[in-house]
């Protein structure tokens, strides 16, 4: 059926949509000076960051490979690219109001806007999803070899905002997000792979129900976007309100 929905693929968005709240709200506490944290060093945190990262890319492969085989049109497909691309800007600009000096230039629906076309345009792949995948996990590290033998000036040009969104650098960049296209458009080659392999080979694992208990889960993945750009302003809303009560 054209435009179904797969319960499945929505609950286990809905699981990192979860679990993205409960690293923000420690995130924001950290912030506020109530628990601070290392978020940027401690494995902790990082470890959880690059799983959450990584849950709702490959979520947002699945839903690609679902999309394409239901035969969605690029005008649909650009309608919701609208809707993510305008949602980067507005994180843009409320990341710059917020941490003026490590904004988000370049976050998960950034990356997102960019790996989404990428994503549609090569989903005839087939299985050379897999292989794709691999290679774009492997080259941020190939290319930060190469450019530390090239020298400062190309790496220099490379660390750079103008290409910094590739993720080929020699060094991280100082931003509340970032998500480059590489590596983590394999993840999303990954989960379009996946998805495609379910779909003719074992379609019951997508379209299956899940328990009663899940359907909070697939709900919140039926809106993550939405969810997305209001679960931070209300946290934080919500703590500044608190400590200026207590204070």
């Amino acid at each position: 059926m054209p435009d179904a929905r797969f319960a499945r693929v929505d609950a286990l968005r809905g699981m990192a949509m979860v679990w993205m709240t409960v690293f923000h709200f420690c995130f924001d506490l950290s912030h506020f000076g109530l628990w601070p944290q290392e978020f940027r060093t401690d494995p902790f945190w990082t470890v959880q960051r690059t799983a959450i990262v990584s849950l709702f890319l490959l979520c947002a492969g699945l839903g690609q490979s679902i999309a394409v085989a239901q035969g969605q049109s690029w005008s649909r497909f650009w309608r919701r690219w609208a809707q993510i691309a305008g949602c980067a800007l507005l994180v843009s600009a409320g990341s710059a109001w917020m941490f003026p000096a490590s904004y988000i230039h370049f976050g998960v629906l950034h990356g997102m806007a960019v790996m989404l076309v990428v994503a549609r345009l090569t989903a005839g792949w087939g299985t050379v999803l897999w292989l794709a995948g691999g290679i774009a996990v492997a080259t941020p590290w190939l290319a930060a070899w190469g450019l530390q033998a090239a020298g400062p000036e190309l790496a220099a040009w490379f660390n750079s905002r103008w290409l910094n969104w590739l993720g080929w650098v020699t060094r991280k960049p100082f931003t509340e997000d970032y998500v480059p296209v590489f590596p983590w458009l394999g993840v999303m080659w990954w989960g379009m792979a996946l998805g495609q392999y379910l779909h003719r080979r074992h379609a019951s694992v997508l379209a299956g129900r899940v328990p009663a208990v899940l359907g909070g889960l697939a709900w919140l993945g039926r809106w993550s976007l939405s969810y997305y750009m209001l679960h931070q302003p209300v946290m934080i809303g919500a703590l500044m309100l608190w400590l200026a009560v207590v204070r």
